[in-house]
C-alpha cells in the first residue's frame, strides 16, 4: 500500500480530466441514444444508460483500488491472471461464446483476458536477462499473445481477436525490427488487393515487379533466389485467400468486407447499418441537431445505436463542432499515456 500524499501529489490530473470527461460526454450520448418519451427517466437502471452509470461508479471505486497499490503487487499476479483468465468461457451471446450471464448484466471475459495478457506481456519483456533481439524471446511474445487471441477467434468474436493483435506494437518500443511491422503490412495489403483483383492477374503483376527488381539489381545468384522465394510466397498467400476468407471468417464478417470494398450495396440487408450510420452522422452538419434531437436516433433507423454505432449518435446531435472536439480529446488523451508511460521508472509499468 502507498502514502496517500505520494499518490495524490503524483497523479496526472490533466489526463484524468480527460479521461472522466470523455466518459461523462459517452454516458450523455448512450443516454440520448435510448431517450424517448416513455424512457425519459436519466437514473433508471434497466436501460443500458442507467447500467452505464452503474458500471463508471464501480469502475471508478476499483481505479481508486488500483491507484493505491504498488505496480509490484500487479507484476506478481501477472502469470497468475493470465493462466487463471483463459480458462475462462461464457455462454453464446450473438453468435459468440464470450459472455457472462451475472443476474442481469452480461460480461465479457475476453476484456479482463486484455489486462491479464498486457500484464503478463509485461512481466515476461521486464525479466532480467531478457533480449528481444532473441528468436526465443519473440516466439514467447507471441506465444503469449496468440493463446487468448486465438480461444477468442474459438468464441467467434473476431472484433475483440483483432484488438490483440495490436499489442505487437508495443514491441517496436522494446526493440523489435520494423520488418515484423512492414511484413504485416504487406500482407494485409495482398490480402485487400486479392478481394478485388482476379488472383491470376495479381499473380503476373507480382511476377512483373519481381523480375524488375532482379533486372535492377546485381543479378547475383542469391538475390535470384531470395526473389524468387519471396514471389513464391506472395503467389501462395494470394491463392489462399479465398480459403481464408470463404472458410474462416464468418458470414457477418465477409458481408462487411465486401461492403466496405464497394463489392456489394445491399441496402435493405448488410449494408443497412453503414448507409443508415451515414446518414445519421451527415445530417448532423457542422453543429449537429442539438441533444436529444437526433431524428435518426429517436426513431431507430440506426441498429445497435448505444453500443456498435454511438458514434453516429454524437455525429447527428453534435456535428462536425462535437466529433472532431471529441476526436482531439481522445487523441490528447492517447499522446498524454504514452508520455506517462516513457517517464516511468520500471520497463514493466512503462510496457504495460
Amino acid at each position: 500500500m502507498r502514502n496517500g500524499k505520494k499518490i495524490f501529489g503524483s497523479v496526472d490530473w490533466t489526463t484524468i480530466c480527460l479521461f472522466i470527461s470523455l466518459v461523462i460526454f459517452g454516458w450523455i450520448n448512450i443516454y440520448a441514444s435510448q431517450y424517448n418519451d416513455d424512457q425519459s427517466l436519466i437514473f433508471d437502471f434497466s436501460q443500458r444508460h442507467g447500467k452505464q452509470l452503474l458500471f463508471i461508479g464501480v469502475s471508478f471505486f476499483v481505479a481508486f483500488i488500483i491507484l493505491i497499490l504498488d505496480w509490484k503487487f500487479f507484476e506478481a499476479l501477472s502469470y497468475f491472471l493470465y493462466i487463471c483468465i483463459i480458462y475462462i468461457w461464457g455462454d453464446t451471446t450473438g453468435g459468440a461464446t464470450s459472455w457472462f450471464p451475472i443476474g442481469n448484466y452480461k460480461l465479457q471475459p475476453s476484456e479482463f483476458a486484455k489486462f491479464a495478457t498486457i500484464l503478463a506481456l509485461a512481466k515476461y519483456l521486464n525479466t532480467h536477462g531478457i533480449k528481444l533481439q532473441e528468436a526465443q524471446t519473440k516466439f514467447h511474445c507471441f506465444l503469449i499473445i496468440s493463446i487468448p487471441c486465438l480461444l477468442i477467434i474459438l468464441q467467434n468474436d473476431l472484433g475483440t481477436a483483432l484488438v490483440y493483435v495490436s499489442l505487437i506494437l508495443v514491441l517496436f518500443r522494446e526493440g523489435l525490427s520494423g520488418n515484423v511491422l512492414f511484413f504485416g503490412l504487406i500482407c494485409a495489403i495482398l490480402f485487400i488487393i486479392t478481394l478485388l483483383i482476379n488472383k491470376f492477374i495479381l499473380s503476373g503483376i507480382l511476377s512483373v515487379i519481381a523480375f524488375i527488381f532482379f533486372m535492377s539489381s546485381r543479378r547475383k545468384k542469391k538475390e535470384f533466389l531470395i526473389i524468387s522465394s519471396l514471389l513464391t510466397l506472395a503467389i501462395s498467400f494470394v491463392f489462399s485467400v479465398s480459403y481464408i476468407f470463404n472458410n474462416l471468417l464468418a458470414p457477418h464478417h465477409i458481408d462487411r468486407i465486401n461492403i466496405l470494398l464497394g463489392k456489394e450495396i445491399d441496402p435493405h440487408g448488410a449494408g443497412y447499418n453503414l448507409i443508415q450510420s451515414k446518414i445519421a452522422i451527415g445530417s448532423g452538419g457542422f453543429f449537429g441537431k442539438g441533444f436529444l434531437q437526433g431524428t435518426q436516433t429517436r426513431f431507430d433507423f440506426v441498429p445497435e445505436q448505444s453500443t456498435d454505432f454511438i458514434f453516429c449518435t454524437i455525429g447527428e446531435e453534435w456535428g462536425f463542432f462535437g466529433t472532431s472536439i471529441f476526436i482531439i480529446i481522445f487523441t490528447l488523451l492517447l499522446f498524454r499515456i504514452i508520455n506517462l508511460a516513457e517517464k516511468q521508472r520500471s520497463s514493466f509499468s512503462r510496457i504495460y
